[in-house]
């Protein structure tokens, strides 16, 4: 390469090279001036993460506890929770799921959603209370077929009475207040799906699929009871507290409600008797006539 060619390769090597510095350096009208500097340094920095605690309280040590969806592995009555990365400036919304058994033969399930702002230190949950809208299932226990019949007998069910048997289990109830008590109709509701076929299987069995209809439902969620003349009932203290007012607001005056050894929250039995079973075994049996509205 000759010495004039060399030249003029390093002057455009060059001019490549300042070209590419100059275009980083900021032209004059884009320099910060001092007072948007001033700005800059006074515009607010995003709030730091807030941590709060959650204090959940529960009716049994034993309860399982789900927070939106999520078991927790702690135990006792009483549980915190630390709740972190929280934004000051924003409401956040946890649904509280608590499942416990309060004796052997029923499971109760209560909800909760609790709203909290991002900036609160402590956030108190109660979950012990009985809440209107509390679950309960129940284990099925059989009453004995001797023990139906003064259930009928005090329910005083006759030929003119639609009865009903919420929680039926095996239709052992309705079947017999049609056969036996001679009712005008018999309607069973259970939450199990293998008992209310066991119930229709007994009902085909007994010939009275015409008078006695078993439905599949949470008794809980019945929103009509206006023919039912007679309500009979085995299932436990926790449920009857839940069932009273339902079945106050439900059944028309008049009609009487019987249960099996257990009580309807603060409602009053008309009559409670106790009588000997062919067991040997004693059993508690009440009923209740619904007043005037």
């Amino acid at each position: 390469m000759s010495r004039y060619l060399r030249l003029l390769a390093l002057a455009l090597m060059a001019g490549l090279t300042m070209a590419a510095v100059a275009q980083e350096k900021p032209k004059a009208d884009e320099k910060a001036k001092p007072d948007d500097k001033k700005k800059a340094e006074e515009k607010p920095k995003a709030p730091a993460a807030n941590k709060a605690v959650l204090k959940v309280t529960v009716p049994i040590e034993t309860a399982e506890l789900k927070i939106d969806n999520q078991v927790m592995k702690t135990v006792g009555k009483s549980r915190e929770f630390d709740v972190v990365g929280l934004d000051p400036k924003k409401e956040y919304e946890y649904e509280l799921v608590v499942k416990f058994e309060p004796n052997n033969y029923t499971t109760i399930t209560r909800k909760k959603t609790v709203v909290f702002n991002g900036s609160q230190a402590e956030i108190v949950a109660d979950l012990s209370k009985d809440q209107p809208d509390d679950k309960a299932v129940i284990r099925f226990v059989p009453t004995p077929d001797d023990i139906v019949k003064k259930m009928l007998e005090l329910g005083k069910v006759g030929k003119d009475d639609v009865v009903y048997d919420l929680g039926c289990g095996d239709g052992r109830i309705v079947i017999a207040a049609v056969r036996d008590g001679k009712a005008l109709a018999g309607i069973g509701v259970d939450l199990d799906p293998e008992r209310v076929k066991e119930s229709r299987e007994n009902v085909k069995k007994a010939n009275l699929e015409g008078k006695v209809e078993i439905r599949q439902g949470d008794v809980l969620e019945i929103k009509d009871l206006a023919d039912a003349s007679v309500v009979m009932l085995y299932m436990s203290d926790e449920l009857g507290k839940l069932l009273e007012p339902r079945l106050k607001k439900l059944l028309q005056p008049g009609a009487r409600v019987v249960s099996h050894r257990f009580t309807l929250g603060d409602w009053k039995p008309d009559q409670t008797v106790n009588v000997m079973g062919d067991d040997g075994d004693e059993y508690t049996l009440h009923v209740w006539t619904v007043p005037k509205k």
